[in-house]
């Protein structure tokens, strides 16, 4: 077992101290968590984009997954340790103690959580919290106890999309339901398939992922196919709401059926190298898809960009002043 008991780091220098910080954070994970929601806050924006509630959604919404990753890696030391592609994280490493890990989580969740709950409202904030909830105390437990945890951690990723529409809106929308069950579908190819490519770590880890479950049979291969067909339906639905038009209408479902090629391709011949095709496949899906769709969004504000921030937060509609989104004052 890692000794977790080191309570001061080692001499080391300041870059490094920067490279264990943003690796306790996960930052190339959460990074996708702050495109996404800021992906949902733009659609969510139609005609008018607040840069500045933009800007305090993002922070916000990073600090929280940052805080989120970082429970994910205290509570999950001794497999980490197992891991080749994780036993160099701080942690397991000896490089921080966990009372810099707890501090450096609480830190970064509390401020992300008010930064959410004062500048942008309280029920973005909620959904940020719920997340973390879910991602540190229930995805990372049922890890080591259930293939379903993939499902679970899917839910995670859906949820910043919808949080981006809220911060815009003040709202859950059909369009923000249909963003986060995108970024929910996604997900199954992509973990799953990188799952199988690393399924001996795993193992060693001890977390029961889908192909050891299973002993990558075609179960795996199955899940990844059909959701990858899914894929197809779930974009196209964004150009039937009149979320976006133009160039994505063609490039949505084209990048959908490559998604599908490769995944059939594994179920013939499940190997490490077609695992490998559909997780890189998947890399570029997702961010082709929220360019395309953020550059030919079609903007319909009374869709779905309405004052309706009132019946979340109890405030009048929002007033926009110079970029600055404040309440209306009404006497009393």
């Amino acid at each position: 077992m890692a000794n977790t008991d080191i309570l001061e780091y080692p001499t080391t220098t300041s870059l490094h101290l920067v490279a264990d910080w943003m690796e306790l954070g996960k930052v190339r994970l959460t990074a996708m968590v702050v495109i996404t929601t800021g992906v949902g806050f733009i659609l969510g924006s139609a005609n008018h984009i607040v840069w500045l509630t933009l800007l305090y959604t993002v922070v916000g919404t990073w600090m929280l997954a940052a805080g989120a990753a970082a429970i994910n890696e205290i509570l999950e030391i001794e497999p980490d340790s197992r891991m080749n592609r994780t036993k160099n994280r701080p942690l397991p490493a000896h490089r921080m103690s966990l009372v810099s890990a707890w501090l450096f989580a609480g830190v970064a969740a509390i401020t992300g959580a008010t930064i959410l709950l004062v500048l942008v409202n309280p029920f973005t904030s909620l959904l940020g919290l719920l997340n973390l909830g879910i991602y540190a105390f229930v995805y990372t437990p049922l890890k080591r106890r259930t293939s379903l945890n993939t499902l679970v951690g899917a839910v995670c990723g859906g949820i910043p999309p919808i949080m981006g529409f809220t911060a815009a809106t003040g709202r859950i929308t059909a369009p923000a339901l249909l963003l986060g069950t995108l970024l929910f579908v996604w997900q199954i190819p992509h973990f799953l398939s990188l799952a199988w490519m690393y399924r001996e770590e795993y193992r060693r880890a001890g977390f029961k992922m889908l192909p050891l479950v299973e002993n990558g049979g075609p179960l795996t291969c199955r899940m990844i196919l059909s959701y990858s067909l899914a894929l197809i339906p779930i974009t196209m639905a964004v150009a039937l709401l009149g979320i976006a038009g133009g160039w994505y209408i063609p490039v949505a479902p084209l990048a959908g059926l490559v998604m599908v090629y490769l995944a059939i391709q594994m179920m013939r011949n499940p190997n490490r190298e077609t695992a490998r095709r559909v997780f890189l496949a998947s890399v570029t899906y997702l961010p082709l898809i929220l360019v395309v769709m953020v550059a030919q969004s079609v903007p319909h504000p009374n869709h779905w960009n309405s004052s309706a921030q009132a019946q979340v937060t109890g405030t009048k509609p929002l007033a926009i002043d110079h970029g600055v989104a404040r309440p209306h004052l009404t006497s009393r």
